[in-house]
């Protein structure tokens, strides 16, 4: 794979490779336009959003960062955007361009006052894993392997400036309107900022590695905050394949079962007794190994989930609350997902799309166990979004619903859902957090 030698920094520079980005968009746009007079209406669309996710994701995959982070983020919204985007902008959670042997070398020069080989007994300066915020290096000291992750040059300082180009596409792809819309973007430039800090970084793993250990089947590397810097981890290097590249094979219907457990027992651990989650649960952050084990790694995106949000939040995945409108209603205003300057319409509409929603997506909570292999419990959560993705009475309404705090969650569930699914886990018992 070709390696990178420079990252743009500069807003100019970032922003003038997301012009050139969309200069081709507009070429194909044109094609697609002399596409449909010759084939189908639906091959055409197909072709547009095909090369429009490649040149998209080849823009970004060059400026890396909050750019392709957001990117990232993206591909888990498989019931929102069109399956050639999710595939294409899914490389970006574990397979992009790394960093030159020079610009890394001159990354630890810069944060260690050294080279790689005066901290390790060995240093392969070409990268094995490179994804949007950082990449990983194998490493050797003392007789152990080890992983040392290397954030790239200028992230940090970037991602103000990278959400403000890609603000205007996410506006209109989630019809966000009024004027505390802000309030939304800057909690994912908080998140964004937070994953760029490797110290609050190396402390957060230690923190759920250490308050998780006792969860069955699931395992943590180590890691050494004397070889970690503000922009650089070290941690243990774990054998074990991608969730993603595991699924492709695997026909172990138990073991698949295992670790779906494990997976389900981890995040409701966090979320029911350390308020704390792991908001990135995408497949370049799970390893499978050999002897059956589930590896998280990579905790630089934890959402604290305040009470104020938490009550309200569970008590509307309890069916007998989904039924009972008057406390159903009370909910959605402290959830801010109704507000005081509704409109009757409002009123009515936003109430009766989330529980639509609601009815749905919390059903796995109100079973002993789960079946998420079950490919019609996905199927209602895509023709729901379709439904609703496709409502003009929606487009005319302000799209501005719901606490910030949302954005994390709501990932966390659909990216949580989205693993569970790959993972063709079934007989899930959805309460085992009570053995605990």
């Amino acid at each position: 794979m070709k390696t990178i030698d420079k990252i743009p920094t500069s807003k100019i520079q970032r922003a003038s490779k997301l012009v050139q980005t969309g200069a081709k968009i507009g070429v194909n746009y044109i094609k697609y336009y002399g596409d449909k007079l010759i084939n189908s209406e639906e091959e055409a669309k197909e072709r547009l959003n095909q090369n429009n996710a490649d040149d998209i994701y080849d823009g970004l995959k060059k400026l890396k960062g909050s750019a392709l982070k957001v990117a990232q983020m993206l591909s888990m919204e498989k019931n929102i955007l069109p399956q050639a985007y999710v595939e294409k902008f899914s490389l970006a959670q574990f397979s992009v361009p790394p960093l030159s042997p020079a610009l890394v070398i001159k990354t630890f020069r810069k944060y260690f006052g050294k080279h790689p080989s005066e901290i390790y007994d060995s240093f392969n300066s070409t990268s094995v894993n490179a994804a949007s915020i950082g990449q990983v290096h194998l490493a050797e000291k003392d007789g152990k392997k080890l992983a040392v992750k290397i954030q790239y040059p200028g992230i940090s300082d970037s991602i103000a400036s990278d959400l403000a180009l890609v603000k205007p596409i996410a506006i209109k792809m989630f019809n966000i309107k009024g004027k505390d819309s802000d309030k939304y973007f800057k909690e994912v430039e908080n998140k964004l900022i937070e994953e760029t800090n490797y110290v609050l970084e190396v402390s957060q793993s230690e923190e759920i590695a250490n308050a998780c250990s006792h969860i069955p089947n699931l395992k943590f590397p180590n890691y050494y905050p004397e070889l970690s810097s503000e922009r650089i981890i070290t941690m243990d290097w774990m054998k074990g394949e991608h969730l993603s590249e595991f699924v492709a094979h695997n026909n172990d219907q138990k073991l698949s079962q295992k670790l779906g457990q494990a997976l389900w027992d981890f995040y409701m651990y966090q979320i029911h007794v350390l308020k704390k989650v792991h908001a990135d649960p995408h497949p370049g952050n799970f390893l499978i190994s050999k002897e059956g084990n589930l590896i998280a790694l990579d905790f630089g995106c934890m959402k604290i989930i305040p009470d104020d949000f938490y009550v309200p939040y569970f008590e509307l995945a309890e069916e007998k609350n989904l039924q009972n409108p008057e406390f159903f209603t009370k909910k959605l205003y402290e959830l801010e997902i109704l507000r005081a300057d509704d409109s009757p319409e409002e009123v009515a509409f936003f109430t009766e799309m989330f529980h639509d929603l609601l009815s749905v997506f919390t059903q796995p909570f109100n079973k002993e166990e789960f079946d998420f292999s079950d490919g019609n419990f996905f199927k209602q959560i895509a023709e729901l979004s379709e439904r609703y993705a496709k409502s003009t009475e929606l487009k005319n309404m302000n799209g501005n619903r719901g606490s910030k705090h949302f954005i994390y969650i709501n990932r966390t569930f659909f990216g949580l859902y989205n693993l569970m699914f790959d993972l063709k886990a079934n007989n899930i018992k959805i309460k085992n957090l009570v053995t605990f």
